[in-house]
């Protein structure tokens, strides 16, 4: 899948030379003249990289990657003419990747914009593998809130899901009642309290096949539940 790069700067000849650049080395290119025209596009497409000049007008580089990074986790390669050590820290601080002055290579920018997305690339695969928990036909989805069970999709509750995030990233870890409804409900569990027992019952319904005989979430006589 090719990556999606958007170069961000109000110098025409820089920005059609950056594009010329990457689209040479295979790569998607956007372009935008000022910090907000930028943001317009990141809200509407999926960008694997932004180059972001800093001296711009209307919304300058810092405000726009403040902005960015309030909703986006892409990197983002500061550019511009100054070149001192405040400017890169700067940079960095508001949330930047990495930091190139003007003038620069080609070489030099294309490294760069490799580097980044090694990294990207690297961390995505790793948040995925956190992110999705596979238990044999039941697969969940922490970013999501979404169930799947046998390649069905199934609705649960918050507290439903909260309970089988629970168990599952504790895969064969025995959960007693009182333990469980610490966890999930966050608060000090009173023994007359039959809600762990009511939802593991949801659950089950909800999850198993036959939920007298659970292949999932199963009761270890007189301690708890586990996955």
């Amino acid at each position: 899948m090719t990556e999606k790069i958007l170069v961000i700067d109000d110098d025409i000849t820089i920005k059609n030379l950056i594009e010329v650049y990457l689209k040479n080395e295979g790569y998607e290119v956007d372009s935008a003249s000022n910090g907000e025209e930028a943001l317009k596009l990141i809200e509407q497409y999926n960008y694997d990289l932004v180059i972001l000049d800093i001296m711009m007008p209307k919304l300058d580089g810092v405000s726009t990657c403040i902005k960015i990074r309030e909703k986006f986790v892409m990197p983002i390669i500061f550019l511009s003419a100054k070149g001192e050590e405040l400017d890169k820290i700067q940079g960095l601080a508001v949330g930047a990747d990495d930091y190139i002055s003007k003038p620069f290579g080609s070489m030099e920018l294309l490294a760069r914009v490799k580097a980044q997305l090694r990294r990207y690339k690297k961390f995505n695969s790793t948040a995925t593998s956190r992110n999705i928990i596979e238990i044999e036909d039941l697969v969940i989805n922490t970013d999501t809130h979404e169930v799947n069970v046998r390649g069905e999709n199934v609705k649960l509750t918050s507290k439903e899901f909260d309970i089988l995030e629970c168990l599952a990233r504790n895969k064969g870890i025995v959960f007693s009642v009182q333990k469980l409804y610490e966890t999930v409900w966050k608060e000090n569990f009173a023994v007359s309290d039959t809600s762990v027992v009511v939802h593991i019952t949801n659950l089950r319904q909800k999850i198993e096949i036959d939920p007298k005989s659970p292949q999932y979430i199963k009761t270890v006589w007189g301690v708890g539940y586990k996955i």
